[in-house]
Formats: structure tokens, sequence, C-alpha cells
């Protein structure tokens, strides 16, 4: 594992050390046209790639980007405590959990579903909480597999208190996981 947020390492030989690579809270336009280039090319070749919260408010030129998060951000509330519904319990980043999930994060609306193009995860019960703005369907995390190699989003994790909450991290590594191709699923990428 690395960490940086040296967008330098995003070239062929920097990224082809990983199985996958993780936007963790990123915001903005964060790589150049080479850059940009080099990570099509390594999805490209099979690998994965995860977004964390932000990550959907990340490279919004980049309409390959957009594809590969599945959904921009739009607007948020103020953070709350609000109701998940799991429904996906066979996949490794939400098996652990139970069919709701309660839990207190900025929870993102988003500027399109992606739904019909990912395979949701979870999504919010825009009843348990104020200020959602989806219409009753608002997918919150999801996965696909994309231009060769493979997707995972999950709009919690703006809160340092994510971090701590054991489910949380448990979430985020079976994204992880998945995204780098090390994890079993139960059904198809999709």
């Amino acid at each position: 594992m690395t960490a940086t947020e040296d967008a330098a390492a995003f070239t062929g030989d920097g990224l082809a050390r990983f199985q996958a690579v993780v936007f963790l809270n990123t915001t903005g336009d964060v790589l150049d046209a080479t850059q940009q280039a080099a990570f099509e090319q390594y999805i490209g070749g099979g690998g994965g790639y995860v977004g964390v919260h932000s990550a959907a408010d990340t490279e919004y030129g980049w309409p390959w980007y957009g594809q590969l998060v599945g959904a921009y951000f739009q607007s948020h509330p103020h953070i709350q405590n609000a109701t998940v519904v799991v429904e996906d319990r066979t996949h490794d980043a939400t098996a652990h959990l139970g069919a709701t999930w309660r839990r207190t994060d900025e929870w993102y609306n988003y500027r399109t579903n992606p739904r019909a193009g990912a395979r949701v995860l979870a999504s919010l019960d825009e009843s348990s909480y104020s200020g959602g703005t989806m219409n009753g369907d608002h997918p919150i995390a999801w996965c696909k597999e994309y231009a060769g190699g493979r997707s995972f989003y999950t709009g919690g994790g703006h809160t340092a208190e994510s971090y701590a909450q054991a489910d949380f991290r448990r979430h985020l590594l079976g994204g992880i996981r998945w995204a780098a191709g090390t994890a079993g699923t139960a059904g198809p990428g999709m």
C-alpha cells in the first residue's frame, strides 16, 4: 500500500504496481491529461478503482471519470443520522451488514442515479433524514465493471468518526478487495 497526494504517481509504471487505486475524499481537478490517460490505461488493463465520499465531487470535466465513479455530487444537507438500506448482502462490502444500517455522515445527493449502470449495494431511506433529493431512489454504495477494470464507490466517509466504526471500515475493506479482484462475490459484476 502507498498513500500519496502526488498526482505524479499516475504513470503507467507507477500504477502497474497496484491492484486498486483509492480516491479518498478527493475534490476538484486532480489529474492532468497525461495522468488521466495513464489512469484510463490502468483501468483498461484490469485495474481497480475505489471512490470514497467526495470522489464523486472530482474531475467534472473528464467524462470517462464520471462514468467510472458512477454519479457526480450535486448537494448535501447537514451531517445527520440516516438509515442505509442494504440492497445486496452478497457483496464483500455489505455481507457483514444487516438489512438496514443506521449511521451518521454527510449524505450526498447525486446529479444522476447510478442504478441503470451499476450494481447498487446500498441506498438511503430518504424518509429517515432531511435533505434527500433523489425522489426515494437514493443509491449510496455501488460497484460495476467498467472499461476493462472494476469500480466501487461509497458515499460514506466524510466524518472522521466513520473511520472509527468497525462496520464502515469493513465496508471499505470489502470494496477495496472487490475492486482489486481479491474477493469473491455472488452474482455478476453488475
